[in-house]
């Protein structure tokens, strides 16, 4: 019997769909790694004895002699916080905060749609941002049931699941990219945190916002008339740098600002040098020129695109999880301006997708949230990943137990691997003074002597991939947020094969309810 051009179509596409799929799942590395030892420094397989994270998160010296050194039989990954996003097509209660011990739940709470940024408190207690919908009260401006969002407090010692003790909360225009997805604590009882809703940062004590930067008000950017009506900046996110300092992250407009109370803005990382690079800032209706200028400040999108949770590490040097470039980078100030001094993209066999979150960790290593593999792990300097937790659905952040995310702790681990993946292209300063911080300090230094080398690429990435066909990655993103137990294995290549399958199987079928006419 002689099959019909149309079933051959519906038979080939069918084959090939079935044949990548199979061998993704066969070939795909898994999102959990076992850590050899309790928080393994990047030195541990080095000649050098190296030194190891107790449990308590400091550092221990091996050839100290009080010092215990571990065993295979006690290995174990650390303890780290995380707040998940959830995700899904129905969002409701999917948040959640939970505590990891290597990997193992200790506590968790998830009775909000999202759960965003959380940080643990000196007392013990955790503060996390999040979002919820359904209010039916306290919704003004906005009519019930309206969303909300803010952060609260938790208390992990009083009862399972552990109550909040506290709440800081506001009604939203609607629900998504409008929420608070970033609060720090500031002691006794303050806290700053960064809207997106009003595009703003803002210290609130006792329930009372007692101060705030807003972005419309200071004129940086150019600011729609209603800025709850459109997803304008999308400031997702405020670290402390002192007192006075704020680091900010301007996910639309791919920059950092260091905003000073007071000043305003007085520096800004990856400062906007030309109009080539604004299509990655006014996608999707975000940035404008709203006040005709002929003018968006725009940063340049191979350094930063889209970023999330920057880390302060010292004067002059910043760690960023790159989200929409799929690495994590650091950047460093020299006398020519910011650049790339360490960047990841792949880590224990798979490539980075949508990254949230980077935290430097005393020992050396780094701490990653790769959202759209579902997964947090560690990583050496060299790129060895040394423990790994596979989440249940998206991960937004995670804060290494107890020190967390510390502003300006550690100087950067030395390593001696091949050189970065990609020349970092200068570009200037806008406000400050190339090689002084805002407070007039030199931080210059010669990319030669404070460097942080690369792990080295290994994808093989080379010529076209699938990733280079443009909106294919941005519709994954969308896919994967929608179904976010999508496998973690399906990247851009099964997305394209996926759909060039299905295209021959509806060819195939047209073709040959055709050919029976």
């Amino acid at each position: 019997m002689r099959l019909s051009r149309g079933v051959v179509f519906v038979l080939v596409g069918c084959l090939v769909l079935s044949t990548t799929l199979a061998a993704s799942a066969a070939t795909a590395p898994s999102r959990d790694v076992s850590a050899r030892t309790p928080g393994v420094s990047a030195t541990d397989s080095s000649d050098d004895p190296g030194s190891y994270s107790s449990a308590d998160g400091q550092a221990t010296d091996p050839s100290d002699p009080s010092a215990t050194t571990p065993t295979a039989s006690d290995a174990r990954g650390p303890q780290v916080l995380v707040g998940s996003q959830g995700g899904g097509t129905n969002w409701q209660k999917q948040g959640s905060v939970y505590l990891l011990d290597d990997h193992e739940v200790v506590w968790k709470l998830n009775d909000r749609d999202s759960y965003f940024d959380v940080t643990r408190l000196e007392n013990g207690n955790v503060v996390a941002a999040f979002m919820h919908n359904g209010y039916e009260t306290g919704c003004d401006p906005y009519e019930p049931p309206c969303t909300k969002t803010g952060f609260r407090v938790i208390d992990p010692s009083a009862g399972s699941p552990p109550p909040v003790v506290s709440e800081f909360t506001f009604p939203l225009r609607g629900p998504t990219h409008s929420e608070v997805h970033d609060v720090e604590p500031l002691g006794d009882g303050r806290f700053v945190f960064a809207d997106m809703e009003y595009e703003r940062i803002a210290i609130v004590e006792n329930g009372t916002i007692e101060w705030e930067w807003n972005a419309a008000d200071s004129g940086f950017y150019d600011a729609p008339p209603d800025v709850t009506r459109r997803d304008w900046l999308h400031i997702n996110d405020v670290d402390v740098i002192d007192e006075d300092r704020f680091l900010v992250s301007v996910r639309n407009a791919n920059q950092l600002l260091i905003v000073e109370r007071g000043e305003g803005v007085v520096e800004v990382i990856n400062a906007d040098t030309d109009d080539t690079d604004d299509g990655s800032c006014t996608v999707g209706g975000q940035l404008a020129d709203f006040d005709d200028d002929g003018r968006v400040r725009c940063g340049d999108p191979s350094v930063m695109n889209h970023q999330h949770n920057p880390q302060w590490l010292g004067p002059g040097r910043v760690l960023v999880a790159d989200s929409e470039n799929d690495r994590v980078v650091e950047l460093r100030r020299t006398d020519d301006g910011w650049e790339e001094t360490w960047t990841l993209a792949n880590a224990g066999g798979l490539r980075l997708q949508w990254p949230r979150d980077a935290d430097r960790l005393p020992n050396g290593n780094t701490l990653v949230t790769d959202s759209l593999n579902r997964r947090i792990f560690e990583v050496t300097p060299a790129g060895e990943v040394v423990w790994s937790y596979g989440t249940p659905l998206i991960p937004y952040e995670a804060d290494p137990m107890p020190v967390g995310e510390t502003a300006g702790a550690y100087e950067s681990p030395e390593a001696t691997v091949t050189p970065p993946v990609t020349d970092a292209t200068p570009w200037k300063n806008e406000t400050t003074p190339t090689g002084t911080d805002a407070t007039g300090v030199s931080t210059s230094a010669s990319p030669t002597e404070t460097s942080q080398p690369s792990p080295p690429e290994t994808d093989g990435d080379s010529g076209i991939s699938a990733a280079d066909i443009p909106g294919l990655s941005l519709l994954l993103v969308g896919i994967k947020a929608v179904i976010p137990r999508l496998p973690i294995w399906f990247g851009e290549f099964q997305l394209l094969v996926t759909i060039c399958s299905l295209g021959l199987v509806v060819v195939g079928v047209v073709d040959h309810r055709r050919g029976r006419e």
